[in-house]
């Protein structure tokens, strides 16, 4: 408790901990769900097994294209490289199946060196989502070397004077932030609760307040970017790079904030937090244009609904974030969650989103959209809608253990 009023503090932040501590609320989950989740996680072991032998040497999935039968791979820098061995490090987890161990460990081998890369704002998902679970499973002073590495890495991004950490590199004028940049915060509260060194919660809950105030509308959806003056941090352009236009609603985007909100209240259990999440899923959950199945249009606004693609990542990352959010929030917000969340489970464990044994290059789900205006990883399986979709899968399956 010492150590959690010394964090506030030094944040500036004064909430009683007392008040708004954290709901924990409990649903029951479907046993139908249960045994298909059960399914799913052996499909996943059978995939992964699969795509690790197809994988070249050196090299980390990337994506698979279907119509030409091709997979691509990226070196350990790509901003996707963390989510391979995070997947392999969960499906480990559930199974206790030591080849998914061994792969693991030899793909962290070759990821280590990221901990020194100053240039890219995404050591979260790089770091966090391998390292974070490696040492999460198996403590050692290694993988807790290497995260803090990473935190450190990560802060020289920080720009006190805009109040953010920069997220692409630009002429020095510029100060570029997307909203995917709430996701790489938990690696820093992770680096102040191991280390009790304050300040990489101070850069966190700095870059959160900042992304509150300007990225956000007044109907709780969010822009992709927002350019700063890098010298004064006053807002120069409001932009949705990878949505179907600046005032749209990219669907990922959404996604990506509603988890870094419900995070940040886990983290400082600051009420602040939790009303913009619930503000978050409010949009998200209310939209006329969401699915029945839940399963977002790649971009809320995408002008040919309802024929525009889908984006199964944005859904798997919705799932997750709503099934740790139902836990905090009242409990009628929480039963909408949950019931939200297993709706997506259910529409992504189908053969719409499910790619059958032995097909997708290893991938577990189809059908994900990375960056449609650029033309790149457009209805195709992605990394990162396979490890939101397994962390999704064991949130609902914690239920159950409760």
């Amino acid at each position: 408790m010492k150590y959690f009023k010394h964090c506030l503090i030094a944040a500036g932040l004064f909430v009683s901990c007392s008040l708004f501590a954290q709901q924990r609320n409990t649903f029951k989950p479907q046993k139908a769900l249960l045994d298909t989740i059960d399914n799913n996680i052996k499909l996943s072991v059978s995939q992964y097994k699969y795509m690790a032998a197809q994988l070249p040497q050196g090299q980390f999935p990337k994506t698979f294209y279907p119509a030409t039968n091709k997979a691509e791979t990226s070196n350990s820098g790509w901003w996707c490289s963390g989510f391979y061995p995070g997947t392999l490090l969960e499906l480990y987890e559930q199974t206790h199946d030591v080849a998914l161990k061994t792969e693991a460990d030899r793909i962290l081998k070759l990821l280590e060196k990221e901990q020194y890369n100053t240039h890219t704002h995404d050591l979260g998902f790089m770091m966090y989502c391998s390292f974070g679970n490696a040492n999460r499973l198996s403590p050692n002073s290694q993988y807790k070397q290497i995260l803090l590495n990473s935190a450190k890495s990560l802060s020289t991004r920080f720009n006190p004077a805009v109040g953010c950490i920069k997220s692409w590199d630009s002429k020095p004028s510029d100060f570029l932030v997307i909203i995917d940049n709430m996701m790489n915060l938990e690696l820093l509260f992770w680096a102040t609760r191991e280390t009790g060194d304050s300040s990489f919660y101070k850069i966190a809950v700095t870059h959160a307040n900042t992304t509150m105030k300007n990225h956000y509308r007044p109907d709780y959806s969010s822009y992709h970017v927002i350019n700063y003056d890098a010298q004064t941090g006053a807002v120069k352009e409001k932009k949705t790079a990878q949505g179907f236009a600046n005032e749209s609603a990219w669907a990922r985007g959404q996604a990506w904030g509603l988890y870094g909100f419900t995070v940040m209240y886990r983290e400082t259990k600051d009420k602040k937090y939790l009303d913009e999440a619930n503000r978050i899923a409010g949009f998200i959950l209310n939209n006329p244009n969401l699915p029945a199945d839940k399963i977002p249009y790649w971009d809320f606004n995408a002008t040919n609904i309802p024929n525009a693609l889908r984006d199964a990542s944005a859904g798997a990352i919705m799932a997750s974030a709503l099934l740790e959010l139902a836990r905090y929030t009242d409990k009628q917000d929480g039963r909408k969650y949950f019931n939200a969340a297993e709706i997506v489970l259910k529409s992504l464990s189908s053969p719409q989103y499910k790619a059958k044994p032995g097909t997708n290059g290893g991938f577990i789900l189809q059908h994900s959209v990375g960056h449609f205006p650029a033309g790149t990883e457009v209805d195709v399986p992605l990394t990162y809608a396979d490890y939101y979709f397994l962390e999704a899968m064991e949130r609902y399956k914690a239920f159950a253990a409760r």
